[in-house]
């Protein structure tokens, strides 16, 4: 065996057990109640996290700040974290009702509260996944904020550099800057993050907001400060989950009253008893497929759909997206805003009260006016909450004395996922989910082919899947020992796993849906995580994104209306 070969196995190898420790050290600090991310309780992770290096975080382990990880992890944070000593995770405990305003960061559905000038609380609602994925974000950050506080301390005694102190002055001024004082301002932090004046120009607009136009300035003065009161106040950063949080997590809380509620729902409107096909999917996907096409003059339905799709995902299209809402709703669409706090909406789609002749997707009439089958549609699940959500909605709904099996004829899986060959926007047809850092793997009969996607101008992959603890812990040496290995994995996602452990528990070992369910998975690819500048870290898909997925919805529909 040729020595290359041996060392990328052995770095591969050991990527794999940095993240086992991490997630070992996670549960262990969770049950614990609290530890400090810069202290000794928070060791295991900072040094698994920089041993890993995930792509996601770029140049973590170098002397210079990563700029790119940055911003994608103050996305998925709330605003204002990085002012807060104090950091408490919590179950849902009420403060909804309270004077706090909640704060929603960017890019995840979570409520966040700030209490005081030193205290931010997150609300924990969609298990234990997202635990893993705000404890990895901080500890980057906090790594982030000591390279900071070692490029400007002088001494212990907290003296530091000029540039600091500019830069303090700068974040503290209460006037808005001029681009000149910018400029300068960005030459001191530039400086500060080991980064040069181009590379800070270039993202500082990414990291601006209406309200806060130079946020970057604010974030790296505050990492930086709070940096600096551990090194020389020994002040730490504290990082806490509440008791409530570690009573109830695990228990499917949030998702047994979301999954009732639906059922509900569905028994009221006399369709519990209905064949039902399951999506989960995004909220505009399904209801633009069904109704778009109605909504069109005949002069414009000639045009390409697809151009169609393109506009209504553009955020400026407001009237044209509540137009189809509207129509919608008018023909048979419920739609169940979620107060469960699982933070999953849903539609309801009362198939017998669309008119088919307005569909532009082969559509089997006679079997619609038969069976009269009931499309649902819930928004995506994160990570290990998938299972709780499929878990809970496939029991049996309990009404009086009776127990209502759930008629489920089909539950199809569509979303997002790191593609391994092929490139952003491509589609990966799995065969089979293996579950990341366990020997668990879940096999499959598709019934989406690569055949039935193919011959549109998109790549169409057929593989193994990885379903990973948590897309930010991914390394190169993992993704290429995925793809090289036996296992011949085509993507990675955070969710397959979890459903189809639902799915086979509901109809293989409870039967409480028929055991001949059938199963329908499909991704479109929002990065490649082997290239390098192709990672999450990279920006979104923007319209690149639109194709895929009514490609796939597409082809879910016509196979459940046929």
């Amino acid at each position: 065996m040729s020595n290359k070969k041996h060392h990328e196995r052995t770095r591969a190898q050991e990527s794999s057990n940095a993240i086992e420790r991490m997630y070992i050290t996670m549960r262990h600090l969770f049950i614990r109640g609290f530890y400090k991310p810069m202290g000794v309780s928070g060791e295991m992770l900072r040094n698994s996290l920089l041993l890993l290096r995930p792509e996601i975080y770029g140049s973590i382990g170098d002397e210079k700040a990563e700029l790119e990880g940055l911003l994608y992890v103050i996305d998925r944070l709330p605003e204002g974290i990085e002012e807060c000593t104090y950091i408490n995770l919590t179950s849902d405990e009420g403060y909804a009702d309270s004077h706090f305003k909640p704060i929603i960061p960017e890019k995840r559905r979570r409520n966040c509260y700030r209490i005081d000038s030193e205290q931010m609380n997150i609300e924990i609602t969609r298990g234990r996944s997202e635990i893993y994925d705000i404890l990895t974000h901080l500890t980057f950050l906090f790594i982030e904020s000591h390279k900071i506080s070692n490029r400007v301390l002088i001494n212990d005694e907290g003296l530091t550099t000029r540039d600091w102190v500019k830069l303090e002055k700068a974040v503290l001024s209460k006037k808005k800057l001029t681009s000149e004082e910018r400029e300068v301002a960005i030459t001191h932090v530039a400086y500060i993050l080991g980064r040069t004046f181009n590379e800070i120009k270039e993202v500082y607009s990414e990291f601006s907001t209406a309200k806060q136009p130079e946020r970057l300035l604010h974030i790296v003065y505050w990492l930086g400060k709070l940096a600096i009161e551990e090194q020389v106040n020994d002040n730490k950063r504290t990082i806490t989950f509440s008791p409530v949080l570690r009573e109830r997590i695990g228990h499917h809380i949030h998702g047994e009253i979301w999954a009732n509620n639906i059922k509900d729902i569905l028994f009221k409107n006399n369709l519990i008893e209905r064949p039902i096909h399951i999506i989960s999917a995004n909220m505009h996907s399904v209801m633009n497929t069904i109704f778009a096409h109605s909504i069109l003059k005949t002069s414009e339905s000639k045009v390409d759909i697809f151009k169609t799709y393109e506009s209504l995902s553009k955020k400026e299209n407001i009237v044209l997206r509540n137009k189809v809402n509207a129509t919608a709703l008018r023909n048979g669409m419920t739609y169940i805003k979620d107060v469960s706090g699982a933070n999953i909406d849903v539609q309801i789609f009362d198939t017998s009260k669309i008119d088919t002749s307005k569909v532009d997707i082969k559509v089997n009439v006679d079997l619609l006016k038969e069976k009269k089958p009931v499309i649902l549609v819930m928004d995506y699940a994160f990570g290990e909450q998938a299972y709780e959500t499929i878990d809970e909605l496939l029991k049996p709904y309990k009404k009086k004395k009776e127990n209502i099996l759930l008629n489920a004829e089909s539950i199809s899986i569509m979303g997002k996922a790191g593609i391994l060959e092929g490139g952003k926007g491509d589609i990966m047809i799995p065969s089979a989910h293996i579950f990341e850092g366990t020997a668990d793997n879940y096999p499959f009969e598709n019934e989406l082919k690569k055949a039935d996607l193919e011959g549109q101008g998109i790549d169409v992959y057929e593989g193994a899947m990885i379903t990973v603890l948590g897309t930010s812990l991914q390394n190169k040496d993992i993704l290429k020992f995925f793809y090289n290995s036996t296992w011949q994995v085509i993507g990675l996602e955070m969710e397959g796993a979890h459903y189809q452990k639902a799915i086979q528990a509901a109809s293989k070992v409870r039967g409480s849906i028929s055991s001949d369910v059938k199963v329908r998975y499909a991704y479109y690819a929002s990065d490649n995580p082997l290239e390098t500048g192709a990672t999450l870290a990279s920006g979104g898909l923007g319209t690149t994104g639109v194709k895929p997925t009514y490609l796939i919805t597409r082809t879910i529909l016509e196979q459940i209306l046929n």
